[in-house]
């Protein structure tokens, strides 16, 4: 099941247009990913004291369907496609809410696939997830 975050637009999410500039969504989608751990215990700043380990992100891919605009409000999603024993795969949509009609389904406005890894805080270099980790995202 997917993990859900509001977020609305504000100026400083568009561009010239007026439409959300395209980087931004990698901004939403990282809030959405840092609200989902969270839901499930995992505060990033708590992580790093204790293990010493950071989550990193490795690679996205993002799919461009349709342009938000200022005031829109947007549903973003993060549900944890696979885990490995140094990084974990989470699928991102970002959809358009229509809050004079909620009958109406949300329009899918982008995908991602975004891969992070887990690092040492010090070296950056990739490490195993602690299986308490594991086990929370599970």
């Amino acid at each position: 099941m997917a993990f859900e975050f509001p977020i609305r637009v504000y100026w400083e999410d568009t561009d010239a247009s007026g439409r959300v500039f395209h980087v931004n969504y990698l901004k939403f989608f990282e809030r959405a990913r840092t609200e989902w751990l969270r839901s499930l215990g995992i505060a990033q700043q708590n992580l790093r004291e204790q293990t010493g380990g950071i989550f990193v992100v490795t690679s996205a891919q993002l799919e461009y369907l349709r342009p938000a605009r200022l005031d829109d409000q947007l549903r973003v999603t993060a549900t944890l496609k696979s885990a490995g024993r140094a990084s974990l795969v989470i699928e991102q949509q970002a959809l358009l809410v229509n809050p004079d009609n909620q009958a109406l389904e949300p329009a899918l406005l982008c995908t991602g696939s975004i891969r992070i890894g887990w690092v040492d805080g010090k070296t950056m270099r990739p490490t195993r997830i602690p299986n308490h980790i594991l086990e929370q995202l599970s």
